[in-house]
């Protein structure tokens, strides 16, 4: 077999870092692994394997007819067998399907907003679907709505996973002092709801004054953003909280911190939690989308409803007080996350899904 990821970006995201782990997964175990990035470059990109083949668009606008072209000569000369396209890149692959009628078409859907799903927009998506051989999709939630809404005949559910980075050495210095360091790792989007958690953590600093929160995590200069950066003024927080922006070496973050957290209104499946778990940590986070699934039932008090600073406070307060439950929890999570969410747990399924297409 031969299967290009296909994505609009490289930046720091979920739906890229799994285009990425995947396309780099199979470089492996198929003749040949492919990665193509429609719109844009950025920090992934040092993370392809040099097995894997890569390729970028640099598409401008919807219809690009230059960047269709390429891909279109792409596929024919590197004789490529599925598209497993990610998120929004539908429309690409589906223009490829036209002009290649054997190609497969795999769309994988990472769509955050699954407590939302009312308000999703998929009239393109929907007609774009009939030419999908498989919908995959990160949470149970997805899987239904896909059923019941797109007219691709096959779904099927497939975990997000996460890979540990081989390289761990800190690029990344973090502030403030050991031993006493909480993580969100989370871009700056309004799902994530970082200001309940800023909320949070300036009640938590009335009984533990002396620790600080890292956010690290793409700033994109909008108003979401802007509101949250206004908000440590606000609160007081200037010297206990800080902004990393995307960072690129988050397995050695991850060894400086002692808590990961995670306050959004809506998730699929959050690698965040996935690399806490792999790194480890102990995790406090909101119990949307599919948060659940990554703590094991003895982990499962650390879940609280979003929108709530006080209950994300008080259990990061609990973790925070006891030195040994941090420890006993990061290894309940750790074991859970590689039994159920490891590229070994995920790449049998994934590869019988494509040989069956």
């Amino acid at each position: 077999m031969r299967i290009l990821q296909l994505i609009d970006s490289l930046e720091a995201g979920g739906a890229e870092r799994m285009a990425v782990n995947i396309a780099n997964l199979l470089s492996g175990t198929i003749d040949r692994s492919y990665i193509c990035a429609t719109r844009q470059e950025g920090l992934l990109k040092a993370s392809i394997k040099p097995e894997v083949s890569y390729l970028f668009l640099n598409k401008q606008r919807k219809i690009d007819v230059s960047a269709i072209n390429n891909l279109n000569h792409y596929i024919r000369k590197e004789q490529i067998d599925i598209i497993h396209a990610h998120s929004t890149s539908f429309f690409m692959a589906t223009l490829m399907k036209w002009q290649h009628p054997n190609l497969k078409i795999v769309w994988h859907d990472h769509y955050g907003n699954s407590a939302f799903l009312e308000h999703r927009h998929f009239a393109v998506l929907k007609f774009c679907s009939r030419y999908f051989a498989l919908i995959l999709s990160v949470n149970r939630d997805l899987e239904t709505w896909a059923n019941t809404h797109l007219k691709c005949k096959k779904v099927a559910y497939l975990p997000n996973f996460a890979i540990r980075e081989t390289e761990s050495t800190p690029v990344t210095q973090l502030k403030g002092n050991s031993g006493k360091r909480l993580l969100c790792l989370a871009n700056l989007r309004p799902q994530k709801n970082h200001h309940t958690l800023l909320q949070a953590f300036k009640l938590v600093l009335q009984q533990h004054p002396d620790w600080t929160l890292h956010c690290v995590g793409q700033d994109f200069k909008d108003a979401y953003a802007e509101s949250l950066f206004q908000l440590v003024k606000t609160l007081g927080l200037e010297c206990q909280v800080f902004f990393y922006g995307s960072c690129q070496d988050t397995s050695a973050i991850i060894q400086q911190v002692d808590i990961g957290v995670l306050s959004s209104v809506s998730e699929g499946l959050p690698l965040a939690l996935l690399e806490y778990g792999l790194g480890g940590l102990p995790i406090v986070a909101t119990q949307v989308g599919d948060c659940s699934s990554v703590l094991p039932v003895a982990c499962q008090q650390f879940l609280v409803a979003p929108n709530h600073p006080e209950l994300l406070a008080k259990q990061i307060m609990v973790l925070m007080s006891d030195e040994a439950l941090r420890r006993r929890t990061g290894t309940l999570i750790h074991g859970h996350v590689l039994e159920y969410f490891s590229a070994s747990a995920v790449e049998d399924k994934l590869t019988a899904l494509y040989s069956q297409l």
